[in-house]
């Protein structure tokens, strides 16, 4: 898989405009295809290309690239199209995509042995712990793995194999005519091999090979890519003899190189398209930023918006209409739900069909069923799905509205009533919210300290600032029972740090400017612990720091720490809850460069464990006034998070305060918790890093927990 850079919409356009004009060119010629056996021996006979079926202008795309060239009998190569319908990693359950052709595992030495980092220190990693390869790699390998097994009982002798993103350069057939010509022996027997690579991209470093002609080589190890290949029908046998696939199978053909015959042309022939939108999702990009090869922090993009808006559900009670609001927030909709009302300024703007709503979808909102035909007549275009019984006398005709039983298992119904397609984490489940009831705008709430919201990302989990919106608060309720198996209360005084509790993290994230190193993390004499920020070469950084995550996972409690922050710019120090798939985060942050106010952030995505979702890098950020140089003495900082709100406190005084959709809905799922200090890329988060004052110290001598918690032995501890 090559890591490579987002592209901007205009070089998109640009790109497309320019494979449209490319039809003005002259058609090519490929002399090296043409029919099997007969009077053309040893040609490329037969042209397999991957579509999903739900892609098929991709398909058409291909067969216009293919209609510009011909083959030695003057026919269009796309007459030698073989359509293969890919597997789809969204239509199957995960359970199904792995099977005797696909072990899911790999690990970080089957990476670095393809892609090698000479600066990666190996000896500070766990090059051996496994790796669950995403749904779509699983997906994309049995595609491939499914044409290898009809080439090789086919009767033809070789075979293109093509990805649906590809287009070909004006030289494709001259170069492959050449190359094809070279591989035949002297007496001009056909060429004698496995794969042929036509499309590929070196590894970071290069790939070392050997020059067998003036235009092909063999690769020992490191091209990326399977969008374009040639595959002998020994070849194919070859590779299903070796199977299973062990990680992406651009991974694991590089590991077969030493027991294969692999060529390559001396250039790449056939790129990838750019103006098209990947749906693969790689499982390496996690582990290569935890330690430290990855370090781009932009933003991430959501590229799906809904266009079916605004959608209504209703339903009886305990029927899933809360599983159906996380499905519908998964789809890219700002969605509300499980309430008995509306907060006045929506409620209004809702019935009278006014612009300026917060919300596209409603689900559970009880005020609202008794309305359905005005919203209905406000709204012609709105979706309207019923859960369990369905009720009398419904103002709507029959074919408008996606009626259930019960909440599906799977994406399919959904996303074809509201014609979207589906995302590629798997279907949701939540437990039931109930209805929540709103909080009187009367009631008293405590004041809070000064501050100033920042700038904060874009994404369908966020509210639009408005000077009329000011979240949904709701009365809360006592406790409800959760998954977590039990609660956790201790005071930890941290005159050691006790393993079976806390872990010393040994890794990074991409804009983290440093490795955190357990060395950093120092016992104080006077109790405590010291986390320290230094100057050290580390391969793939400069910087050395310090962080000490929990063990184990969390939802919803009360945590504190005692801590002092440290007064160097361009340092963070922080004390928080994290997790990722989806990611949610929230913070207290004491930035070197202004140590008299503290950071309170929230980061939401939506969906269940395991849910690819990491969307933006700037979260919500308010600016909390403290009175005080948070890195002159040890202060308290706490932060209380319920279901329905989060309270952030220092010194007891609360100081801020969030409720749902304030701006972001409240991050649901258990989390690890985290103390650390490290330096950010980030001038506009703490400013420009002072090199100067390094090695620069925090240092924290308590943390309390009061929370629901599970053991998080043997998972893995996310960090942020």
């Amino acid at each position: 898989m090559n890591l490579f850079e987002p592209l901007s919409g205009i070089r998109h356009l640009l790109h497309t405009m320019f494979l449209r004009l490319r039809v003005l060119l002259p058609k090519q010629t490929a002399c090296a295809f043409g029919p099997a056996g007969g009077g053309y021996p040893g040609r490329i006979s037969d042209i397999h290309v991957i579509n999903l079926d739900r892609q098929p202008q991709r398909l058409m795309a291909v067969a216009r690239e293919l209609d510009r060239i011909v083959d030695c009998t003057g026919q269009p190569l796309s007459m030698r199209l073989i359509r293969h319908a890919a597997c789809d990693a969204r239509a199957l359950p995960a359970v199904t995509l792995a099977g005797v052709d696909v072990e899911p595992y790999y690990t970080l030495a089957d990476q670095l042995s393809v892609d090698p980092y000479p600066q990666v220190l190996p000896d500070m990693f766990d090059l051996t712990l496994p790796i669950r390869m995403s749904n779509a790699e699983i997906a994309v390998a049995q595609s491939h793995i499914d044409i290898w097994k009809k080439i090789a009982s086919s009767n033809a002798p070789y075979a293109l194999v093509l990805e649906d993103d590809v287009w070909f350069e004006q030289g494709f057939g001259s170069l492959v005519d050449t190359a094809w010509e070279e591989m035949r022996d002297r007496d001009g027997t056909d060429p004698d091999f496995d794969v042929l690579y036509l499309s590929y991209k070196e590894v970071k470093h290069g790939a070392p090979k050997i020059a067998l002609s003036r235009s092909v080589f063999r690769p020992e190890r490191g091209l990326w890519y399977l969008s374009g290949y040639v595959l002998s029908k020994r070849g194919a046998q070859r590779l299903l003899a070796r199977l299973p696939c062990r990680g992406p199978v651009d991974l694991w053909i590089n590991q077969q190189f030493p027991v294969t015959d692999v060529r390559a042309l001396r250039r790449s022939v056939v790129p990838q398209r750019i103006d098209l939108h990947s749906t693969n999702s790689y499982s390496i990009l996690p582990v290569l930023s935890q330690i430290g090869i990855l370090s781009d922090s932009t933003p991430g993009t959501f590229h799906q918006r809904p266009r079916e808006t605004p959608v209504f559900a209703f339903g009886s009670r305990n029927a899933g209409l809360s599983t159906l609001a996380v499905a519908l927030s998964m789809l890219g909709y700002r969605c509300c739900s499980d309430m008995d009302d509306l907060p006045p300024v929506e409620r209004g703007r809702l019935l009278r069909g006014l612009r300026g709503r917060v919300f596209d979808a409603y689900v559970n909102v009880a005020a609202l069923e008794p309305h359905i035909a005005q919203l209905k007549g406000r709204y012609p275009g709105a979706k309207f799905i019923f859960v369990g019984e369905i009720p009398e006398n419904l103002p709507l005709p029959p074919e408008s509205v996606l009626h259930r039983r019960a909440v599906p298992e799977d994406w399919t119904e959904l996303c074809e009533y509201l014609r979207m397609p589906p995302p590629s984490s798997s279907f949701p489940y939540a437990a039931e919210r109930g209805v929540r009831r709103l909080r009187s705008p009367a009631a008293a709430i405590e004041r809070l300290a000064r501050g100033k919201r920042l700038k904060h990302d874009v994404s369908p989990w966020v509210a639009p600032p408005s000077r009329h919106w000011h979240g949904i608060d709701v009365e809360l309720r006592e406790p409800g029972p959760t998954s977590m198996p039990s609660r956790t209360r201790f005071d930890d005084h941290l005159s050691e740090l006790d393993p079976s509790r806390w872990l010393s993290r040994d890794d990074t994230f991409p804009g983290n400017l440093a490795l955190f190193r357990p060395g950093n993390v120092r016992a104080l004499p006077s109790g405590g612990l010291e986390l320290v920020v230094a100057s050290e070469s580390l391969g793939v950084r400069e910087l050395s720091a310090g962080a000490v995550s929990s063990r184990g996972l969390f939802l919803y409690g009360r945590f504190e720490a005692t801590l002092r922050a440290t007064n160097v710019p361009g340092l963070v120090s922080g004390f928080f809850l994290h997790r990722d798939l989806p990611r949610q985060e929230i913070d207290v942050e004491i930035t070197g460069s202004r140590p008299d106010q503290m950071l309170a952030n929230v980061f939401f995505n939506p969906g269940c464990d395991g849910a690819k979702f990491d969307y933006g890098y700037r979260g919500t950020p308010f600016a909390i006034e403290l009175g005080f140089d948070a890195s002159e003495a040890f202060h308290t900082y706490a932060i209380e998070w319920a279901s329905d709100e989060i309270r952030w406190f220092v010194d007891d005084r609360l100081v801020h305060r969030r409720v749902l959709w304030d701006p972001t809905p409240i991050p649901d799922l258990p989390m690890t918790l985290h103390v650390n200090t490290w330096p950010t890329r980030s001038e506009e988060l703490a400013g420009r890093l002072v090199s100067e004052s390094l090695p620069a110290v925090s240092a924290v001598r308590r943390i309390a927990v009061d929370a629901n918690s599970t053991d998080a032995q043997g998972a893995t501890v996310s960090v942020r």
